[in-house]
């Protein structure tokens, strides 16, 4: 009889950035190997695997379940009250998104842990969830047979802050899709050359500073180059809206977009800014590498671990560094060229074949034990 593994997957139903694309591409490579029998858990349990790119009316639901509190939290007690009563018991079961839930019962738990900006930077995230985390990762993570993260610098987080030995974690790095996100010819996306961002704006982010740094470059630059917002509203992000408002005329906000039209934009960017202020690991400076776009990160937590010396690196607490960094990257033709070059080889290390394989291979030497 071959092993039962479920995977949480409620992560697929709202717009696939961050962990629910981390999820997604797993999930879709590991559930490819025919020597286990794969159940997906949505809050019931589904042999098919599903996203909300798949059925867009799925995301449309979810959404509107979370504008109502009252309605979500009902739904969700429900739903897993439901599963829990009638889930049969899985060889493992692998939470990718933190906090494994008491409504599936596994013999072996793995979960993932992306980051602890929940408890490093309360003021980052909604009041919701981070009360959820303060009720539940600890004691929900204790339960774990195993626990993944995506950088070194997580791990040695997890180390301190749960007392879990060093050996019960694994380190895999988060991958690209290189058949999306690759160099090609110049398209007519935005005919100006522009300054990208990409991200939720929301604090942790750190749009705040780049929008600081844009607005004390002179107007002559700003009409050279534009800056566009890619990523979701997010939260927390009134005064974002401030600041956009007062340099509204070369600030572009584009939404949450597919990933077709991201890799384009990556492609036509004259430079990728991304200053955020804490990443458990962060794809989209590997994206826009492998896209042949020179890349400014902040030299924050996770990213010089994941950007090595492919990037710019800058204070993300200093919007005047941030300033200086754009100017440079884009005065200096040498060094961006030398980024460029750098980036393509360095994003080149990472895939999504190779993350899941590791995934499979903490797996089954979970399911061994």
């Amino acid at each position: 009889m071959k092993p039962k593994i479920i995977i949480e997957t409620l992560a697929l139903l709202g717009n696939l950035s961050g962990i629910g694309r981390y999820t997604y591409e797993i999930t879709k490579l590991s559930s490819k190997n025919s020597h286990f029998e794969w159940s997906f858990f949505y809050g019931y349990v589904s042999r098919k695997l599903i996203s909300s790119q798949d059925f867009p009316s799925t995301k449309s639901l979810r959404s509107l379940v979370v504008q109502n509190k009252a309605i979500k939290a009902i739904v969700r007690k429900t739903m897993f009250f439901i599963a829990g009563v009638l889930s049969p018991r899985y060889d493992l079961y692998w939470q990718p998104n933190f906090i494994p839930t008491k409504s599936i019962r596994a013999q072996r738990i793995v979960a993932t842990v992306h980051d602890f900006s929940w408890e490093l930077y309360p003021e980052f995230q909604p009041t919701e969830r981070v009360n959820h985390f303060k009720n539940n990762f600890y004691t929900q993570i204790a339960r774990c047979d195993h626990v993944i993260t995506g950088s070194y610098f997580t791990k040695e987080e997890i180390i301190h802050r749960t007392g879990i030995k060093a050996e019960n974690i694994s380190v895999i790095y988060h991958g690209i899709d290189h058949t999306l996100f690759k160099p090609s010819v110049q398209t007519n996306l935005v005919k100006q050359k522009y300054i990208l961002a990409v991200g939720s704006l929301e604090p942790r982010k750190n749009i705040k500073n780049l929008l600081l740094a844009y607005s004390q470059c002179d107007d002559s630059f700003k009409d050279k180059y534009h800056l566009y917002l890619v990523g979701d509203k997010g939260w927390n992000n009134d005064e974002i809206f401030q600041l956009i408002e007062k340099i509204k005329k070369w600030v572009y906000l584009t939404g949450y977009i597919s990933d077709e039209q991201l890799a384009d934009f990556y492609r036509n960017a004259s430079v990728f800014v991304y200053p955020s202020f804490y990443e458990g690991f962060g794809i989209p400076p590997l994206e826009a590498m492998a896209c042949g776009t020179a890349v400014i990160v902040s030299n924050a937590s996770t990213l010089p671990e994941v950007c090595g010396d492919a990037a710019y690196y800058v204070d993300p607490l200093d919007a005047e560094a941030i300033m200086h960094g754009m100017k440079e990257v884009l005065s200096d033709v040498i060094l961006r060229q030398r980024l460029i070059s750098k980036g393509l080889e360095h994003a080149q290390k990472f895939s999504w074949e190779k993350s899941a394989l590791e995934h499979m291979a903490v797996f089954e030497m979970v399911l061994k034990k």
